[in-house]
């Protein structure tokens, strides 16, 4: 069977050449058989309660890596013999080139840096700082030909985020995806304007500085689709939890509270401790890259993500409820349930130490994952599922109590009218008040844009017209965002 999948990889006319590699990668490191998985472990993996999110079957490098750029800037770097640079055209240079080392679960960074703190310090005219910066941007969209890259700017305004807000709207690409670090202290027009250009390619998305920083310090970055992670470590694994897979198999609500919960966490918990285990005493990772060994990371600032999935559907299958007024969402009941679910789930986790979570002082961090294509009737994470969802007052009011449990990441997705286009204030002001009520994420594009968000990346709808007709397409997330508009309903998000 391996042989086979092998071969059909090297004869699909639709992957391109480098996607060919990364594919041929994954199953080779999946003949592979490594992890000691107990009989208990393994039951909810092939259930499907426990997924590892193609992982791979011998992890070799982190999840999630999450460099610190700065010492780049500063230092240099002696592995990829570069000086520290001196103009703008030597900073995107040096960036550009350093990105390409970078590992990750997608072979590609995950992470490129408070790109507009980076980049400030070159600038000295800004029309040769905007050619060079466009040119880095352009570089990055053809070159990290997956969406999991992600790129942070704010919460201070500054040429360098204005710059990048401008060439985005220019380009309109899927790649990198862009975070706003959002504060009181940010300027009204660096939101409006980030606003106007999430509009049009459905990036920067809006992180809640204050409870970021409140977690972390000021030291974090947003990385992949929204994880909130130290600067310098990053995530060993994230496994998820599919917690409407486990509802299927209680008796009651209180069997699952008190049983399948409690149960299935320890199982997933020790999933976690193997894969990390291997990754840190037998891969030698940090022992031979060149990344801890020049200190741009460090294993003590690393943690791991549990994550979860289809709150909304563990709820109403446990609710029995059929009715949109006593499903989740839309229910008080169902609302308590799932906070319940969640502060359970908390609990238990926080119970747990791994010794290699320094970065955490142990434990593991919650995280609402967004999902993946092949999900059907499986909402992310804590989310209204696509359809249901209420007016957005009433969504934010629903969704915000969630966002406390999730340090390394929850999020809401918001589809606008074009009308919207016209007055970036009004969408300001749900942000504030979203964030004022404690709502930690929030994504927002058009209805009209071409760039849209899937779930935590973004996807060209273009592109996933041209798939659908079996052309290839330059970025591998857009197979992703085509199972996630065919089988997520992604495209029929309630337009606000």
């Amino acid at each position: 069977m391996r042989m086979e999948q092998a071969l059909a990889i090297i004869k699909d006319k639709v992957l391109t050449y480098e996607q060919k590699i990364v594919n041929l990668a994954r199953a080779a490191e999946n003949t592979l058989d490594v992890l000691d998985i107990s009989e208990s472990v393994q039951e909810y993996r092939e259930k499907g309660i426990i997924c590892d999110l193609f992982e791979g079957n011998a992890p070799y490098r982190p999840r999630y890596i999450v460099p610190n750029y700065e010492i780049l800037m500063k230092s240099g770097c002696n592995f990829l013999r570069l000086q520290p640079a001196t103009n703008i055209w030597e900073a995107t240079n040096n960036l550009l080139i350093f990105y390409k080392h970078v590992p990750s679960i997608t072979t590609m960074p995950v992470y490129i840096g408070n790109v507009d703190d980076l980049l400030e310090p070159f600038i000295e005219d800004e029309e040769e700082a905007y050619r060079a910066i466009k040119l880095f941007f352009i570089h990055l969209d053809r070159t990290i030909t997956d969406s999991f890259c992600h790129g942070n700017i704010g919460p201070k305004d500054s040429k360098a985020g204005r710059i990048i807000l401008r060439i985005q709207r220019e380009l309109q690409d899927a790649v990198p995806n862009l975070t706003l670090k959002y504060s009181k202290e940010t300027s009204q027009n660096l939101a409006l304007e980030a606003i106007e250009t999430a509009l049009i390619t459905a990036k920067p998305s809006f992180a809640n500085h204050e409870m970021f920083t409140e977690e972390f310090g000021e030291n974090y970055a947003i990385v992949s689709c929204y994880n909130g992670l130290p600067i310098g470590g990053g995530s060993h694994t994230l496994v998820r939890f599919v917690l409407s897979r486990l509802a299927r198999e209680a008796n009651d609500i209180d069997h699952f509270l008190h049983f399948l919960l409690p149960d299935a966490t320890k199982r997933m918990c020790a999933y976690m401790d193997e894969r990390i285990r291997f990754l840190m005493e037998e891969s030698g990772f940090f022992e031979s890259h060149f990344l801890a060994k020049e200190g741009f990371i460090d294993q003590k600032k690393f943690t791991s993500m549990f994550g979860l999935v289809g709150l909304a559907e563990c709820v109403n299958i446990l609710l029995n409820a059929e009715e949109k007024k006593e499903r989740f969402g839309h229910c008080e009941r169902a609302n308590q349930l799932g906070k319940d679910i969640i502060e359970k789930l908390q609990s238990l986790v926080e119970t747990h130490h791994n010794d290699y979570c320094q970065g955490t002082k142990g434990q593991f961090l919650l995280h609402a994952q967004v999902g993946i294509d092949t999900d059907i009737d499986v909402s992310p994470g804590c989310r209204i599922p696509i359809g249901e969802e209420p007016e957005i007052h009433q969504h934010l009011l629903q969704s915000a109590p969630f966002h406390q449990y999730f340090p390394s990441g929850i999020g809401d997705v918001f589809a606008f009218d074009e009308t919207a286009k016209n007055n970036p204030g009004y969408v300001l002001d749900i942000i504030r008040g979203g964030f004022q009520v404690g709502l930690r994420y929030f994504s927002l594009y058009a209805s009209d844009a071409d760039v849209i968000r899937i779930t935590g990346y973004l996807v060209k709808k273009s592109d996933m017209e041209a798939l659908e007709r079996g052309e290839q397409v330059l970025h591998d997330t857009v197979v992703l965002g085509l199972g996630g508009v065919n089988n997520n309903k992604i495209l029929e998000r309630k337009v606000r």
